[in-house]
Protein backbone atom coordinates (compact mmCIF):
# COMPACT_ATOMS: atom_id res chain seq x y z
CA UNK A 1 0.00 0.00 0.00
CA UNK A 2 1.05 3.15 -0.61
CA UNK A 3 0.56 4.58 2.87
CA UNK A 4 2.83 1.58 4.46
CA UNK A 5 6.08 2.61 5.53
CA UNK A 6 6.71 -0.67 7.92
CA UNK A 7 5.75 -4.05 6.59
CA UNK A 8 6.65 -6.74 9.25
CA UNK A 9 5.87 -10.17 7.89
CA UNK A 10 5.99 -12.91 9.78
CA UNK A 11 9.00 -12.35 12.00
CA UNK A 12 11.10 -14.84 13.81
CA UNK A 13 13.54 -13.95 16.13
CA UNK A 14 15.92 -16.35 18.26
CA UNK A 15 19.13 -16.50 20.55
CA UNK A 16 21.66 -19.37 21.90
CA UNK A 17 21.13 -19.75 25.63
CA UNK A 18 23.89 -21.49 27.70
CA UNK A 19 22.17 -23.50 30.40
CA UNK A 20 24.66 -24.44 33.50
CA UNK A 21 25.87 -28.19 33.06
CA UNK A 22 23.43 -28.44 29.92
CA UNK A 23 24.78 -27.93 26.13
CA UNK A 24 24.40 -24.37 24.39
CA UNK A 25 20.73 -24.39 22.58
CA UNK A 26 18.71 -22.16 20.74
CA UNK A 27 15.19 -20.65 21.22
CA UNK A 28 12.47 -18.60 19.81
CA UNK A 29 12.01 -15.51 21.77
CA UNK A 30 9.88 -14.00 19.01
CA UNK A 31 6.99 -16.08 17.28
CA UNK A 32 5.77 -14.99 13.59
CA UNK A 33 4.53 -11.49 14.38
CA UNK A 34 2.71 -9.40 11.70
CA UNK A 35 2.41 -5.56 11.62
CA UNK A 36 2.42 -2.68 9.42
CA UNK A 37 2.86 1.29 10.59
CA UNK A 38 1.64 3.64 8.14
CA UNK A 39 2.87 7.12 7.04
CA UNK A 40 2.29 9.93 9.76
CA UNK A 41 1.32 6.86 12.56
CA UNK A 42 2.08 5.99 15.77
CA UNK A 43 1.98 2.05 16.30
CA UNK A 44 1.94 1.74 20.41
CA UNK A 45 3.73 -1.69 21.40
CA UNK A 46 2.92 -3.02 25.01
CA UNK A 47 3.71 -5.32 26.89
CA UNK A 48 5.27 -7.18 30.04
CA UNK A 49 9.12 -7.04 30.53
CA UNK A 50 10.78 -9.78 28.15
CA UNK A 51 7.63 -9.94 26.12
CA UNK A 52 9.90 -8.84 23.03
CA UNK A 53 8.63 -5.31 22.53
CA UNK A 54 12.25 -3.85 21.94
CA UNK A 55 13.66 -6.80 20.69
CA UNK A 56 10.54 -6.67 17.90
CA UNK A 57 10.88 -2.56 17.69
CA UNK A 58 15.24 -3.08 16.93
CA UNK A 59 14.05 -5.65 13.91
CA UNK A 60 13.14 -2.59 12.11
CA UNK A 61 16.67 -1.22 12.16
CA UNK A 62 17.43 -4.68 11.14
CA UNK A 63 19.31 -5.05 14.39
CA UNK A 64 19.21 -7.78 16.92
CA UNK A 65 21.10 -7.24 20.12
CA UNK A 66 23.24 -9.46 22.83
CA UNK A 67 23.31 -12.88 20.50
CA UNK A 68 19.84 -12.07 19.42
CA UNK A 69 19.23 -12.83 15.68
CA UNK A 70 16.46 -12.53 13.11
CA UNK A 71 15.72 -15.85 12.11
CA UNK A 72 12.75 -14.93 9.83
CA UNK A 73 10.26 -13.45 8.39
CA UNK A 74 10.46 -10.16 6.30
CA UNK A 75 10.99 -6.60 7.38
CA UNK A 76 10.11 -3.95 4.79
CA UNK A 77 10.98 -0.28 5.36
CA UNK A 78 10.06 1.98 1.94
CA UNK A 79 9.23 -1.25 0.13
CA UNK A 80 12.47 -2.39 0.50
CA UNK A 81 13.64 -5.97 3.04
CA UNK A 82 15.92 -4.13 5.27
CA UNK A 83 17.33 -7.75 5.98
CA UNK A 84 19.46 -7.95 3.07
CA UNK A 85 21.04 -4.27 3.84
CA UNK A 86 24.80 -4.86 3.85
CA UNK A 87 27.56 -2.50 4.87
CA UNK A 88 27.65 1.34 4.00
CA UNK A 89 23.72 1.19 2.76
CA UNK A 90 22.63 -0.47 6.15
CA UNK A 91 24.56 2.50 8.14
CA UNK A 92 23.04 5.06 6.11
CA UNK A 93 19.57 3.63 6.55
CA UNK A 94 20.14 2.89 10.77
CA UNK A 95 21.16 7.25 10.74
CA UNK A 96 19.14 8.61 8.12
CA UNK A 97 15.36 6.68 7.55
CA UNK A 98 15.20 5.00 10.65
CA UNK A 99 16.60 6.65 13.97
CA UNK A 100 16.05 5.31 17.87
CA UNK A 101 15.63 6.50 21.35
CA UNK A 102 16.80 3.91 23.87
CA UNK A 103 15.59 3.34 27.60
CA UNK A 104 18.81 4.32 29.36
CA UNK A 105 20.19 7.57 27.66
CA UNK A 106 22.43 7.57 30.45
CA UNK A 107 24.04 4.52 28.95
CA UNK A 108 23.20 5.66 25.27
CA UNK A 109 25.81 8.97 25.26
CA UNK A 110 29.21 9.14 25.47
CA UNK A 111 30.41 10.63 28.48
CA UNK A 112 33.39 12.44 26.53
CA UNK A 113 31.48 14.27 23.64
CA UNK A 114 29.36 17.46 24.35
CA UNK A 115 26.14 16.88 23.74
CA UNK A 116 25.24 19.10 20.68
CA UNK A 117 28.83 17.04 19.17
CA UNK A 118 26.21 13.46 19.41
CA UNK A 119 22.64 15.07 18.83
CA UNK A 120 24.15 16.27 15.42
CA UNK A 121 26.35 13.48 14.48
CA UNK A 122 24.12 11.85 12.37
CA UNK A 123 23.17 14.64 10.26
CA UNK A 124 26.91 15.08 9.50
CA UNK A 125 27.91 11.90 9.09
CA UNK A 126 25.53 11.12 6.47
CA UNK A 127 25.66 14.57 4.91
CA UNK A 128 22.04 15.37 5.16
CA UNK A 129 22.36 19.01 5.70
CA UNK A 130 25.65 21.36 7.04
CA UNK A 131 26.88 21.49 10.90
CA UNK A 132 25.17 24.83 11.27
CA UNK A 133 21.53 24.12 9.71
CA UNK A 134 22.18 20.75 12.15
CA UNK A 135 22.82 22.52 15.18
CA UNK A 136 20.05 24.94 14.28
CA UNK A 137 18.06 22.22 14.39
CA UNK A 138 18.91 20.62 17.61
CA UNK A 139 18.42 23.65 19.39
CA UNK A 140 14.98 24.22 17.82
CA UNK A 141 14.21 20.48 19.18
CA UNK A 142 15.82 21.72 22.72
CA UNK A 143 12.81 24.34 22.48
CA UNK A 144 10.18 22.23 21.73
CA UNK A 145 11.67 19.79 24.44
CA UNK A 146 11.19 21.78 27.05
CA UNK A 147 15.04 22.08 27.56
CA UNK A 148 16.71 24.43 29.85
CA UNK A 149 18.90 27.55 27.82
CA UNK A 150 17.81 25.72 24.67
CA UNK A 151 21.01 27.58 22.64
CA UNK A 152 23.88 26.48 24.87
CA UNK A 153 22.75 22.97 26.63
CA UNK A 154 24.22 21.70 23.77
CA UNK A 155 27.54 22.23 25.18
CA UNK A 156 27.38 20.57 27.94
CA UNK A 157 28.58 17.03 28.64
CA UNK A 158 25.88 14.34 29.30
CA UNK A 159 27.03 13.94 33.56
CA UNK A 160 26.24 18.02 33.48
CA UNK A 161 22.32 17.59 32.82
CA UNK A 162 19.88 15.96 34.96
CA UNK A 163 18.56 12.06 33.75
CA UNK A 164 15.47 13.73 32.20
CA UNK A 165 17.13 15.98 30.83
CA UNK A 166 19.34 13.71 29.36
CA UNK A 167 16.38 11.54 27.94
CA UNK A 168 14.76 14.86 25.86
CA UNK A 169 18.55 15.21 24.39
CA UNK A 170 18.19 11.76 23.45
CA UNK A 171 14.94 12.60 21.76
CA UNK A 172 16.61 15.26 20.07
CA UNK A 173 18.62 13.47 18.82
CA UNK A 174 16.43 11.12 16.90
CA UNK A 175 14.55 13.50 15.35
CA UNK A 176 17.34 15.90 14.07
CA UNK A 177 18.26 13.83 10.88
CA UNK A 178 14.18 14.10 9.95
CA UNK A 179 14.11 10.31 9.17
CA UNK A 180 10.81 7.94 8.92
CA UNK A 181 10.71 6.60 11.29
CA UNK A 182 11.75 6.83 14.85
CA UNK A 183 11.55 3.93 17.95
CA UNK A 184 10.31 5.14 21.21
CA UNK A 185 11.59 2.62 23.51
CA UNK A 186 10.32 4.29 27.02
CA UNK A 187 11.48 7.49 26.15
CA UNK A 188 9.33 9.15 29.07
CA UNK A 189 10.70 6.63 31.62
CA UNK A 190 13.10 8.83 33.45
CA UNK A 191 10.73 11.89 33.04
CA UNK A 192 8.48 13.22 36.00
CA UNK A 193 4.68 13.54 34.51
CA UNK A 194 4.97 17.20 34.12
CA UNK A 195 7.72 17.34 32.05
CA UNK A 196 6.72 13.85 30.20
CA UNK A 197 3.77 16.18 29.68
CA UNK A 198 5.83 18.28 26.84
CA UNK A 199 7.84 15.97 25.76
CA UNK A 200 4.75 13.55 24.57
CA UNK A 201 3.22 16.70 23.05
CA UNK A 202 6.69 17.44 20.98
CA UNK A 203 6.65 13.73 19.81
CA UNK A 204 3.10 14.07 18.93
CA UNK A 205 3.68 17.62 17.43
CA UNK A 206 6.65 16.34 15.55
CA UNK A 207 4.72 13.35 13.49
CA UNK A 208 2.20 15.57 12.95
CA UNK A 209 4.40 18.43 11.42
CA UNK A 210 7.25 16.26 9.42
CA UNK A 211 5.24 12.59 8.69
CA UNK A 212 7.28 11.26 11.15
CA UNK A 213 5.85 7.28 11.64
CA UNK A 214 7.13 5.87 15.11
CA UNK A 215 7.13 2.58 17.09
CA UNK A 216 6.10 3.97 20.51
CA UNK A 217 7.14 0.82 23.03
CA UNK A 218 6.61 1.26 26.80
CA UNK A 219 5.04 -0.09 29.64
CA UNK A 220 2.35 2.16 30.53
CA UNK A 221 -0.67 2.10 28.94
CA UNK A 222 -1.74 5.24 29.55
CA UNK A 223 0.91 7.03 28.04
CA UNK A 224 1.23 5.21 24.56
CA UNK A 225 -2.81 6.00 24.73
CA UNK A 226 -2.02 9.85 24.42
CA UNK A 227 0.60 9.25 21.45
CA UNK A 228 -0.70 6.01 19.50
CA UNK A 229 -2.98 5.70 16.66
CA UNK A 230 -2.82 1.70 17.09
CA UNK A 231 -1.60 -0.67 20.00
CA UNK A 232 -0.51 -4.29 19.93
CA UNK A 233 -0.48 -6.03 23.43
CA UNK A 234 2.38 -8.44 23.46
CA UNK A 235 3.24 -11.57 25.94
CA UNK A 236 6.42 -13.94 25.35
CA UNK A 237 7.03 -12.99 21.90
CA UNK A 238 3.89 -13.20 20.70
CA UNK A 239 0.72 -10.69 19.73
CA UNK A 240 -2.18 -11.12 22.30
CA UNK A 241 -4.55 -8.06 21.10
CA UNK A 242 -4.22 -5.33 18.36
CA UNK A 243 -6.39 -2.59 17.86
CA UNK A 244 -7.45 1.01 17.97
CA UNK A 245 -6.51 3.12 21.06
CA UNK A 246 -9.86 3.39 21.39
CA UNK A 247 -10.84 -0.71 21.63
CA UNK A 248 -7.42 -1.31 23.47
CA UNK A 249 -8.09 1.04 26.60
CA UNK A 250 -11.77 1.26 26.83
CA UNK A 251 -13.14 -2.53 25.28
CA UNK A 252 -9.90 -4.98 25.51
CA UNK A 253 -11.09 -8.55 24.77
CA UNK A 254 -7.96 -10.60 26.21
CA UNK A 255 -7.51 -10.83 29.85
CA UNK A 256 -3.75 -10.24 29.93
CA UNK A 257 -4.91 -6.91 28.10
CA UNK A 258 -7.83 -6.51 30.33
CA UNK A 259 -5.35 -6.54 33.69
CA UNK A 260 -3.15 -4.05 32.11
CA UNK A 261 -5.88 -1.67 31.58
CA UNK A 262 -7.03 -2.33 35.53
CA UNK A 263 -3.55 -2.12 37.11
CA UNK A 264 -2.84 1.43 37.86
CA UNK A 265 -6.18 1.54 40.53
CA UNK A 266 -3.86 -0.08 43.29
CA UNK A 267 -4.10 1.81 46.66
CA UNK A 268 -2.19 1.47 49.66
CA UNK A 269 -3.63 1.56 52.83
CA UNK A 270 -1.74 4.63 54.69
CA UNK A 271 -0.32 3.10 58.41
CA UNK A 272 -1.14 4.67 61.26
CA UNK A 273 1.82 6.75 63.20
CA UNK A 274 4.07 5.14 65.57
CA UNK A 275 6.32 7.92 66.96
CA UNK A 276 9.39 5.22 66.35
CA UNK A 277 11.15 6.97 64.34
CA UNK A 278 14.25 5.53 62.04
CA UNK A 279 15.57 8.08 59.80
CA UNK A 280 15.47 11.98 60.96
CA UNK A 281 16.76 14.31 58.21
CA UNK A 282 16.76 18.05 59.74
CA UNK A 283 17.58 21.10 58.29
CA UNK A 284 19.96 19.63 55.11
CA UNK A 285 21.33 22.03 52.47
CA UNK A 286 24.04 20.86 50.22
CA UNK A 287 25.48 21.69 46.95
CA UNK A 288 27.90 20.48 44.70
CA UNK A 289 31.12 21.39 43.69
CA UNK A 290 31.89 24.24 41.89
CA UNK A 291 28.53 25.17 42.41
CA UNK A 292 27.57 28.70 43.86
CA UNK A 293 24.20 27.80 44.74
CA UNK A 294 22.57 25.40 47.06
CA UNK A 295 20.39 22.19 45.34
CA UNK A 296 18.69 21.21 48.31
CA UNK A 297 17.45 23.71 50.18
CA UNK A 298 16.75 23.58 54.54
CA UNK A 299 15.48 20.06 53.72
CA UNK A 300 13.77 18.28 57.23
CA UNK A 301 11.68 15.05 56.83
CA UNK A 302 11.45 11.82 58.97
CA UNK A 303 10.43 8.23 58.02
CA UNK A 304 9.35 5.90 60.98
CA UNK A 305 9.95 1.99 61.20
CA UNK A 306 8.53 -0.03 58.60
CA UNK A 307 6.94 3.12 56.84
CA UNK A 308 7.38 4.42 53.48
CA UNK A 309 8.12 8.03 52.86
CA UNK A 310 7.56 8.86 48.91
CA UNK A 311 9.84 11.89 48.01
CA UNK A 312 8.05 13.24 44.76
CA UNK A 313 8.53 16.13 42.35
CA UNK A 314 10.11 17.45 38.80
CA UNK A 315 13.63 16.40 37.06
CA UNK A 316 16.29 18.08 38.45
CA UNK A 317 13.75 19.22 41.71
CA UNK A 318 16.20 17.77 44.43
CA UNK A 319 14.89 14.20 44.96
CA UNK A 320 17.80 12.04 44.40
CA UNK A 321 20.19 14.52 45.73
CA UNK A 322 18.55 14.00 48.60
CA UNK A 323 19.04 10.48 48.86
CA UNK A 324 22.65 11.04 48.17
CA UNK A 325 23.13 13.46 51.63
CA UNK A 326 21.55 10.54 53.06
CA UNK A 327 24.03 7.88 51.74
CA UNK A 328 26.94 9.86 52.53
CA UNK A 329 27.83 9.84 49.15
CA UNK A 330 27.14 14.18 49.08
CA UNK A 331 28.28 15.76 52.55
CA UNK A 332 25.75 18.62 53.43
CA UNK A 333 27.33 22.03 54.76
CA UNK A 334 24.15 22.60 57.11
CA UNK A 335 22.35 20.31 58.74
CA UNK A 336 22.31 16.34 60.41
CA UNK A 337 21.13 12.92 59.79
CA UNK A 338 20.07 10.67 62.63
CA UNK A 339 19.13 6.68 61.41
CA UNK A 340 18.63 4.35 64.42
CA UNK A 341 18.55 6.62 67.30
CA UNK A 342 22.30 7.56 65.90
CA UNK A 343 23.79 10.47 64.08
CA UNK A 344 25.34 9.56 60.82
CA UNK A 345 28.82 10.61 59.92
CA UNK A 346 28.02 13.45 57.23
CA UNK A 347 31.01 11.48 54.88
CA UNK A 348 30.44 7.81 53.59
CA UNK A 349 34.32 7.39 54.72
CA UNK A 350 33.15 8.23 58.63
CA UNK A 351 30.61 5.55 58.38
CA UNK A 352 30.16 1.85 60.25
CA UNK A 353 30.47 -1.19 58.39
CA UNK A 354 27.25 -1.42 60.17
CA UNK A 355 26.17 2.24 58.64
CA UNK A 356 26.37 0.77 55.27
CA UNK A 357 24.34 -2.76 56.09
CA UNK A 358 21.46 -0.90 57.62
CA UNK A 359 21.49 1.56 54.66
CA UNK A 360 21.21 0.09 51.37
CA UNK A 361 20.56 2.06 47.99
CA UNK A 362 18.61 0.57 44.45
CA UNK A 363 19.37 2.82 41.97
CA UNK A 364 17.13 4.44 38.89
CA UNK A 365 19.31 2.96 36.50
CA UNK A 366 19.71 -1.12 36.29
CA UNK A 367 22.17 -0.39 33.48
CA UNK A 368 25.05 1.20 35.14
CA UNK A 369 24.22 -0.12 38.54
CA UNK A 370 25.93 -3.64 37.95
CA UNK A 371 29.60 -4.71 36.73
CA UNK A 372 28.69 -6.42 33.36
CA UNK A 373 31.35 -8.81 33.82
CA UNK A 374 29.97 -10.16 36.53
CA UNK A 375 27.30 -13.24 36.77
CA UNK A 376 23.85 -12.62 38.85
CA UNK A 377 24.54 -15.01 41.67
CA UNK A 378 28.26 -12.84 42.08
CA UNK A 379 26.24 -9.79 42.25
CA UNK A 380 23.69 -10.95 44.50
CA UNK A 381 26.30 -13.06 46.35
CA UNK A 382 28.64 -10.53 47.13
CA UNK A 383 26.57 -8.75 50.19
CA UNK A 384 25.68 -12.02 51.52
CA UNK A 385 29.53 -12.90 52.29
CA UNK A 386 30.42 -8.93 52.66
CA UNK A 387 28.21 -8.83 55.30
CA UNK A 388 27.38 -11.67 56.83
CA UNK A 389 30.34 -14.11 55.46
CA UNK A 390 28.25 -16.46 53.59
CA UNK A 391 30.10 -18.73 51.72
CA UNK A 392 29.41 -22.40 49.04
CA UNK A 393 26.57 -23.91 49.47
CA UNK A 394 24.38 -21.43 52.55
CA UNK A 395 25.29 -18.54 50.47
CA UNK A 396 24.18 -20.50 46.79
CA UNK A 397 20.74 -21.18 48.90
CA UNK A 398 20.02 -17.90 49.82
CA UNK A 399 20.99 -16.27 45.97
CA UNK A 400 18.55 -18.63 45.40
CA UNK A 401 16.11 -17.51 47.88
CA UNK A 402 16.41 -14.42 46.83
CA UNK A 403 16.05 -14.99 43.09
CA UNK A 404 12.80 -16.78 44.13
CA UNK A 405 11.83 -13.45 45.75
CA UNK A 406 11.63 -11.15 42.74
CA UNK A 407 10.46 -13.96 40.51
CA UNK A 408 13.05 -14.81 38.66
CA UNK A 409 14.36 -17.95 39.94
CA UNK A 410 17.53 -20.35 40.03
CA UNK A 411 17.88 -20.51 35.89
CA UNK A 412 19.57 -16.88 36.04
CA UNK A 413 21.97 -17.19 38.46
CA UNK A 414 25.10 -17.99 35.97
CA UNK A 415 23.74 -14.99 33.56
CA UNK A 416 24.98 -11.80 32.80
CA UNK A 417 23.33 -8.48 32.83
CA UNK A 418 23.57 -8.34 28.98
CA UNK A 419 21.40 -11.25 28.69
CA UNK A 420 18.48 -9.60 30.76
CA UNK A 421 15.80 -7.22 29.99
CA UNK A 422 15.73 -4.03 31.90
CA UNK A 423 12.72 -5.33 34.60
CA UNK A 424 14.39 -8.33 35.18
CA UNK A 425 17.98 -6.21 35.76
CA UNK A 426 15.96 -3.70 37.87
CA UNK A 427 14.67 -6.96 40.05
CA UNK A 428 18.50 -8.30 40.43
CA UNK A 429 19.23 -4.56 41.82
CA UNK A 430 16.62 -5.09 44.30
CA UNK A 431 17.50 -8.70 45.46
CA UNK A 432 21.20 -7.49 45.76
CA UNK A 433 19.55 -4.42 48.33
CA UNK A 434 17.70 -7.29 50.30
CA UNK A 435 20.74 -9.65 50.35
CA UNK A 436 21.93 -6.79 53.19
CA UNK A 437 18.86 -7.32 55.71
CA UNK A 438 19.05 -3.12 55.76
CA UNK A 439 16.34 -1.42 58.23
CA UNK A 440 16.36 1.14 55.51
CA UNK A 441 16.09 1.30 51.90
CA UNK A 442 16.54 3.92 49.56
CA UNK A 443 14.45 3.04 46.36
CA UNK A 444 15.66 5.87 43.52
CA UNK A 445 13.03 5.06 40.80
CA UNK A 446 12.48 1.23 41.07
CA UNK A 447 9.75 0.49 39.67
CA UNK A 448 10.21 2.94 36.38
CA UNK A 449 12.12 0.02 34.22
CA UNK A 450 9.38 -2.32 34.76
CA UNK A 451 6.02 -2.89 32.95
CA UNK A 452 2.66 -2.50 35.16
CA UNK A 453 2.22 -5.90 36.28
CA UNK A 454 5.90 -6.59 36.84
CA UNK A 455 5.89 -3.03 38.57
CA UNK A 456 2.65 -4.35 40.65
CA UNK A 457 3.95 -7.62 42.00
CA UNK A 458 7.40 -5.59 42.93
CA UNK A 459 5.40 -3.23 44.91
CA UNK A 460 3.55 -6.14 46.84
CA UNK A 461 6.62 -7.37 47.49
CA UNK A 462 8.67 -4.46 49.15
CA UNK A 463 5.18 -4.19 50.74
CA UNK A 464 5.13 -7.87 51.96
CA UNK A 465 8.76 -7.88 53.33
CA UNK A 466 8.17 -3.89 55.16
CA UNK A 467 5.49 -6.47 57.29
CA UNK A 468 7.78 -9.05 57.39
CA UNK A 469 10.91 -7.44 58.45
CA UNK A 470 9.54 -3.91 59.89
CA UNK A 471 11.72 -2.54 57.14
CA UNK A 472 11.50 1.69 56.33
CA UNK A 473 11.38 2.78 52.42
CA UNK A 474 12.52 5.72 51.59
CA UNK A 475 10.62 5.78 47.67
CA UNK A 476 11.88 8.16 44.94
CA UNK A 477 9.76 8.45 42.22
CA UNK A 478 7.81 10.60 39.48
CA UNK A 479 4.86 7.80 39.33
CA UNK A 480 1.84 9.06 41.49
CA UNK A 481 0.58 5.98 40.99
CA UNK A 482 3.57 4.31 42.26
CA UNK A 483 3.10 7.01 45.22
CA UNK A 484 -0.84 5.82 45.99
CA UNK A 485 0.40 2.07 45.85
CA UNK A 486 2.95 2.20 48.39
CA UNK A 487 3.16 4.99 50.71
CA UNK A 488 2.36 6.20 54.06
CA UNK A 489 3.82 9.93 53.50
CA UNK A 490 4.70 11.71 50.96
CA UNK A 491 7.68 14.97 50.63
CA UNK A 492 6.91 17.17 47.86
CA UNK A 493 10.14 18.39 46.35
CA UNK A 494 10.47 21.84 44.05
CA UNK A 495 13.61 22.80 42.78
CA UNK A 496 15.68 22.12 45.75
CA UNK A 497 12.57 22.61 48.48
CA UNK A 498 9.95 20.77 50.15
CA UNK A 499 6.88 22.38 49.65
CA UNK A 500 4.54 19.87 50.65
CA UNK A 501 4.41 16.93 53.16
CA UNK A 502 2.85 14.77 55.56
CA UNK A 503 0.94 11.90 55.51
CA UNK A 504 -0.41 10.79 52.27
CA UNK A 505 -4.18 11.74 52.81
CA UNK A 506 -3.58 15.23 53.48
CA UNK A 507 -0.74 15.54 50.82
CA UNK A 508 -2.91 13.80 47.97
CA UNK A 509 -6.14 16.04 49.14
CA UNK A 510 -6.63 19.84 48.72
CA UNK A 511 -6.16 22.66 48.95
CA UNK A 512 -3.33 22.27 47.16
CA UNK A 513 -0.03 24.77 46.47
CA UNK A 514 0.10 25.40 43.07
CA UNK A 515 3.00 22.88 42.40
CA UNK A 516 1.41 20.05 43.92
CA UNK A 517 -2.21 20.85 42.04
CA UNK A 518 0.51 20.72 38.50
CA UNK A 519 1.72 17.40 39.97
CA UNK A 520 -1.47 16.04 40.29
CA UNK A 521 -2.68 16.97 37.26
CA UNK A 522 -0.28 15.64 35.21
CA UNK A 523 -0.93 12.01 35.50
CA UNK A 524 -1.68 10.39 32.79
CA UNK A 525 -5.18 9.40 32.60
CA UNK A 526 -6.93 6.20 30.41
CA UNK A 527 -8.80 7.84 28.11
CA UNK A 528 -8.84 9.10 24.17
CA UNK A 529 -7.77 12.98 24.18
CA UNK A 530 -6.55 13.87 27.90
CA UNK A 531 -3.10 15.13 26.86
CA UNK A 532 -4.95 17.67 24.31
CA UNK A 533 -7.55 18.47 27.23
CA UNK A 534 -4.89 19.10 29.75
CA UNK A 535 -2.10 21.01 27.53
CA UNK A 536 -5.71 23.12 26.49
CA UNK A 537 -6.86 23.68 30.13
CA UNK A 538 -2.90 24.74 30.82
CA UNK A 539 -3.24 27.07 27.65
CA UNK A 540 -6.41 28.69 28.82
CA UNK A 541 -4.57 29.00 32.63
CA UNK A 542 -1.97 30.44 30.94
CA UNK A 543 -3.24 33.32 29.06
CA UNK A 544 -5.64 34.04 31.88
CA UNK A 545 -2.27 35.00 33.47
Amino acid sequence: MADTLVDVRGLKIGARIFPPGEKPKDIEIVHGVDFTVEKGKVLGLIGESGAGKSTIGLSTLAYGRGGVELTGGEVFVNGRDILNLKGGDLRTFRGHEVTYVSQSAAASFNPAKKIMAQVTEACTKHNLCSKEEAEARAVTLFTKLGLPDPENIGNRYPHQVSGGQLQRCMTALALCPQPDLVIFDEPTTALDVTTQIDVLAAIKEAIRDTGVAALYITHDLAVVAQVSDHIMVLQHGRMVEYGTVDHIINTPSEPYTQALVSVRSNIHEEKPETGDVVLKVDGISARYSGLKFDVLKDVSVELEAGHTLAVVGESGSGKSTLARVITGLLPPHTGSIEFGGRTLSADLAGRTKEDLRELQMIYQMADVAMNPRQTIGTIIGRPLEFYFGLKGAEKHKRIVELLDEIEMGEGFIDRYPAELSGGQKQRVCIARALAAKPKLIICDEVTSALDPLVAEDILKLLLNLQKIENVSYLFITHDLATVKAIADSIAVMYQGELVRYGPKSKVLNPPFDDYTDLLLSSVPEMKLGWLEEVLAHRKMESAGN
